[in-house]
């Protein structure tokens, strides 16, 4: 038998060894659509929120719904769902900006933030008005060495100036479990605990759609994140929202516009139709990214990869890492995932330098919307232990074929 047949082998049986899960995974995009529709059904939405709108954007009826369509979904009291948003970098920095103030402390209570906050914070870089240099200090509670979260410690770690915890659901850059709405809710109980005042954030990047709550139901008071992830169902072509409560939402938007502006300005030129038809796919979309991971996780760990989450583990966000072990195997990983895709597949992914991260990537993703992670996407900072990030994905057959021409590329593990 050829390596080509046994690579399709080896998909084709992990492919009907995963049924079970597809299934469970199928009946929970129903329950998160089904969320979606009501919305849309409640606020009445129609073609008429689809009009455009320029300049200021003063009077945007499509903007003004689809805030409070999306805070129906996600449970919050309001909601920003933002062209102008950049990044979910950029989102999550209008949050902290918005919230703290000189004096006040920023608590993560999951280790190191994403690398591309560190400059935002302060713990790297200077001169661009990180929070540290305008008087915000930082304080980081470090996970247990098998990367969970350690409870006993949050239990007593509120201080006076903590003014804000930060939570970050994704696993980020890092190998260690992304965490599950339970988890965010009881970490948000043990901080009320504490002080009922103490502003609970949650960085909800690639986690959207992953179950069928979302943080603010259960206990988170601000959110933010990305609509070229999940939440844009793969058609959205830039922004980010914020949600949770009205003044800290608020507070979000002032940063972004000004304040005085806030959430009341911001045109959304002709992109109305394609952010609310992106919510609509978005349940479905996220569904195909998880069986994708199930589908890479499995297969990754047949041909003795370390893999995280394991194959049959229950998702909690759209990112499934594998531990290749060696800059040669990600490099050649990607460029097996650029040469299937629909966009660019004739580039050759290299390593460089990308601004807001620390060390070099070497990133595959020829995708419809740039830098899109809802569609399906393979990265890697190139430093011990080397590991490559797999995200999104609009379908798992793609991901199927992608996958193949990898392990085609880099073989079984070494021993």
């Amino acid at each position: 038998m050829s390596q080509s047949i046994a690579n399709s082998v080896l998909i084709e049986a992990a492919e009907t060894a995963l049924q079970p899960i597809f299934s469970d995974i199928d009946r929970q995009v129903k329950a998160n659509l089904n969320r979606v529709l009501t919305a849309f059904r409640e606020q009445r939405v129609g073609v008429h929120h689809f009009a455009s709108m320029s300049g200021y954007g003063h009077g945007d009826q499509g903007r003004e719904v689809l805030d409070q369509v999306f805070a129906k979904i996600v449970g919050a009291e309001a909601a920003a769902v933002r062209v102008q948003f950049v990044s979910g970098t950029h989102a999550i920095a209008a949050c902290l900006y918005g919230v703290l103030r000189p004096g006040d402390e920023l608590l993560s209570v999951v280790g190191a933030p994403y690398d591309t906050l560190e400059e935002v914070i302060g713990i790297r870089g200077e001169g661009q008005g990180s929070l540290a240099e305008l008087g915000v200090t930082y304080r980081q509670i470090e996970l247990l060495s098998g990367g969970s979260v350690n409870w006993a410690t949050i239990k007593n770690a509120i201080r006076p100036k903590t003014k804000m915890v930060t939570i970050q659901r994704s696993c980020g850059y890092a190998w260690r479990s992304s965490l599950s709405i339970a988890d965010i809710e009881q970490i948000c109980q043990l901080v009320k605990q504490q002080n009922p005042h103490t502003v609970c954030f949650v960085d909800n990047c690639y986690g959207e759609f992953i179950e069928t709550q979302e943080p603010t139901m259960v206990g988170a008071d601000l959110m933010a994140g990305s609509l070229i992830k999940n939440p844009g169902g793969t058609i959205v072509t830039a922004g980010g929202y914020v949600a949770g409560k009205a003044d800290l939402v608020e507070a979000a938007c002032c940063r972004l516009t000004a304040p005085g502006v806030g959430s009341h300005g911001g045109a959304t030129f002709d992109q109305n139709r394609l952010l609310f038809q992106g919510l609509f796919l978005a349940p479905q979309m996220v569904g195909e990214a998880m069986k994708g991971n199930h589908l890479v996780a499995y297969v990754m760990d047949q041909l003795g990869y370390p893999v995280n989450p394991a194959p049959m583990a229950a998702r909690r966000d759209v990112i499934q890492g594998i531990k290749l072990g060696s800059p040669e195997k990600i490099i050649a990983f990607c460029k097996a995932v650029q040469q299937y895709s629909p966009i660019g597949s004739y580039l050759e992914p290299i390593p460089s330098e990308m601004p807001g991260y620390e060390s070099e990537l070497v990133m595959a993703g020829g995708t419809f919307i740039d830098g899109s992670t809802s569609e399906f996407s393979a990265d890697g900072p190139l430093r011990e232990p080397y590991v490559v990030f797999c995200q999104g994905g609009t379908h798992w057959a793609h991901i199927s074929l992608a996958l193949e021409a990898a392990i085609a590329a880099i073989g079984k593990a070494d021993n």
